[in-house]
């Protein structure tokens, strides 16, 4: 037979399309083409598969004409994914594999130049994407590293190999056929470093703790804005030890983010929400994600967990104003003018800064440092934040200074696996009424999930006129007071749920 066909898949954003590794081989000036829209790590796949298949002991045929086509034309295909489907392609058409051995698999790993099988990024994309096609799942045939990540997904059958013969021994004309090993599930881990966080190590600062809490009940964004050392990044890094842990489908949404990023997926991570904790100094492709082809970014790696901006003023102007979309809608587009990838990006949003650029405004009391800043310089430091920025801030807190006095002889607080009790239950009764937690109610769910009462309309309508409030910032004030509702185990909202959450959006000028 001259001409082969062998079954994998391609990485398009969190997308895996199907691909068909076309190998066709005539008579002729002796030729190795591979075309298909492909960049240079495919097309050099020749050489790494000539390679291999001769320190394999399989032979190359040096004096015919081979043509590698990856199907569909006008789909880019990068990364070495493609090395092991040549490979068997150029065995099936030469007749070392029966063409009918290759039927119900699909195949991806990069070869090294002694016929080993490498790891691929996005296994679990391609494992989720053969999980949901309409008719009978192929089975995956992928490098150990790369196996055990997609064995995750259950429902479809795994193999894993390490080297190119073995493959071949499984699917050859050999009288004694070796079966392909089917692929364990990665050893998971049920605990993380971020366990270790715990909410009592935070002295004081009950009110920002308070905040915390609410934050993590309801998934809401959450600004602390206080003096160096008062505690504001303790608070954030703790927030993930409140959360409960990632049902299987988050769990696998996540793992999938991180499994076609650079970094790859990390089992120790494996339902543990992710916490990102970028440098200020990071561009906006780093943040939202992009390059060529487009890789995900911050906010899409943070997606099911939490994104940490410290220093928050100190980001570029530009990387903040494009949270504004992805905060909005949980969900980033990435245009470039060859193609387009789209990325899950509902994360929570905690960020933490100083009052002024000397950091000591309002703390002189407790600290004996006296801000020389100037009301303009403190002004203008503020408006580092965008009004529109600031307004998708559920709640905005100050976190005051502690004396040392008070730091050595304050009691232990509540330990963060008490405070995630309620957490959960809150959130538990959140999905129960509305299929989804408070932070994710849009306008046409106000008044059905947070219905006020006549005095309650009447108390909201006059602190909104009084603040100069927008409709987002009456919105998610609400929002902040059904989650304090749900908290308190009470159905519905009162008066004092709404001084309180109105309580935590006082802007920065208060702070």
């Amino acid at each position: 037979m001259t001409l082969a066909v062998v079954s994998s898949r391609a990485l398009d954003g969190l997308g895996a399309p199907a691909v068909q590794v076309e190998v066709h081989m005539a008579n002729g000036l002796p030729s190795f083409t591979l075309v298909g829209l492909a960049d240079t790590e495919v097309k050099e796949a020749r050489e790494r598969v000539r390679s291999a298949l001769i320190h394999s002991g399989l032979g190359f045929p040096h004096n015919q004409r081979i043509t590698v086509n990856l199907a569909p034309a006008d789909l880019p295909k990068e990364s070495g994914r493609f090395d092991l489907p040549i490979a068997l392609g150029i065995l099936a058409a030469s007749g070392h594999i029966p063409p009918d051995a290759l039927d119900g698999y699909e195949f991806a790993g990069e070869l090294s130049l002694a016929g080993e099988l490498r790891p691929v990024r996005g296994a679990l994309a391609m494992a989720l994407a053969v999980q949901r096609q309409n008719q009978q799942p192929r089975q995956l045939v992928l490098p150990p590293l790369s196996a055990q990540e997609a064995a995750l997904v259950e429902g479809i059958r795994v193999y894993q190999a390490r080297h190119l013969q073995d493959v071949v021994s499984a699917l050859g004309n050999g009288a004694n056929p070796t079966p392909l090993t089917p692929a364990k599930p990665m050893k998971l881990q049920t605990t993380t470093a971020l366990s270790a966080l715990d909410l009592a190590d935070v002295r004081g600062q009950q009110g920002a703790k308070r905040a915390l809490e609410i934050a993590a009940a309801g998934n809401h964004s959450l600004l602390l804005v206080g003096s160096p050392g008062s505690g504001k990044s303790m608070l954030a890094q703790r927030l993930s030890s409140l959360l409960p842990p990632m049902n299987e489908e988050e769990a696998l949404s996540s793992a999938a983010l991180a499994s076609v990023s650079a970094s790859g997926f990390d089992v120790q991570q494996w339902r543990q929400r992710p916490m990102r904790s970028p440098h200020h100094s990071a561009s906006s492709v780093a943040l939202v994600g992009g390059g060529s082809p487009p890789r995900p970014g911050e906010i899409s790696l943070a997606h099911g967990g939490v994104l940490f901006l410290d220093e928050l003023p100190e980001f570029n102007r530009a990387c903040l104003e494009s949270l504004r979309e992805p905060l909005e809608t949980g969900r980033i587009t990435l245009s470039r003018a060859a193609r387009q990838a789209s990325y899950p990006a509902q994360f929570q949003l905690i960020a933490a800064m100083n009052p002024c650029p000397c950091g000591w405004l309002g703390a002189q009391a407790v600290s004996g440092r006296v801000c020389r800043c100037t009301p303009d310089a403190v002004n203008r430091y503020q408006s580092r934040i965008s009004g529109p920025l600031l307004d998708r801030m559920d709640l905005q807190v100050e976190v005051p200074a502690v004396k040392p006095s008070e730091l050595l002889t304050a009691p232990a607080g509540e330990k963060s696996a008490t405070v995630a009790q309620r957490v959960a239950a809150a959130q538990t009764r959140q999905r129960a009424r509305q299929g989804k937690t408070n932070a994710e109610l849009n306008a046409g769910d106000m008044d059905l999930y947070c219905p006020l009462d006549e005095a309650a309309q009447a108390f909201a309508m006059r602190a909104a006129e009084r603040m100069g409030w927008s409709g987002r910032s009456l919105h998610r004030v609400i929002k902040v007071a059904r989650t304090i509702a749900d908290l308190a185990e009470q159905p519905t909202l009162n008066v004092h749920h709404l001084a309180e959450a109105m309580q935590y959006r006082r802007g920065l000028n208060s702070a």
